[in-house]
């Protein structure tokens, strides 16, 4: 599969979260995706950067403020790096929920250290160290977990594609054009 076909195939299947996706098919997508934002990083630069005088220098600063290009890209781009990355999980034969993996343990450490310890603030004496000491037994796996998740979906999805036909449909190297 080559750089053109991948992005134009993830591209058509936008919000298409069934089947698989081949690694070339990602992993090309998603070097579309970042070629995508540095160019319109660049363009916000060039044309919405703030200029000023710095007062202890005197030098001329930019800086990127509003950033209306790249957050169109960023929107426009999400669902479907977001589809192509649930699609590869199903090729590697896991669930596409694993790609969010990240995203609800992060959810549920906020949730563990906004509840814990807004009850230990609210709570008196014993029952607030208590609380306190138990938000933290919580919290500190959490983040353990929060910081390896991602590394665990990076390596799901460099994975080779699971042989022959599974769950989410035909290996994408298998099927004729």
């Amino acid at each position: 599969m080559t750089f053109a076909v991948a992005v134009l195939t993830c591209l058509r299947k936008y919000v298409g979260f069934s089947g698989r996706a081949a690694r070339a098919e990602y992993w090309y997508f998603l070097l579309f995706v970042l070629i995508a934002g540095m160019i319109a990083n660049l363009l916000d630069y060039t044309f919405f950067a703030e200029k000023y005088r710095d007062q202890t220098t005197g030098r001329v600063v930019m800086t990127a403020a509003n950033r209306p290009i790249s957050a169109l890209i960023g929107l426009v781009l999400f669902l479907p790096h977001f589809a192509a990355a649930w699609r590869r999980m199903h090729d590697t034969g896991r669930s596409g929920l694993y790609v969010l993996l990240p995203s609800i343990i992060s959810l549920l450490a906020l949730l563990v250290s906004a509840f814990g310890l807004g009850l230990a603030d609210m709570a008196a004496g014993k029952l607030d160290s208590f609380l306190t000491g138990a938000t933290l037994l919580l919290l500190i796996p959490l983040l353990i977990l929060g910081v390896l998740s991602p590394l665990i979906v990076f390596w799901w999805l460099t994975r080779p594609s699971q042989p022959g036909p599974n769950s989410y449909g035909p290996n994408p190297h298998e099927v004729s054009p």
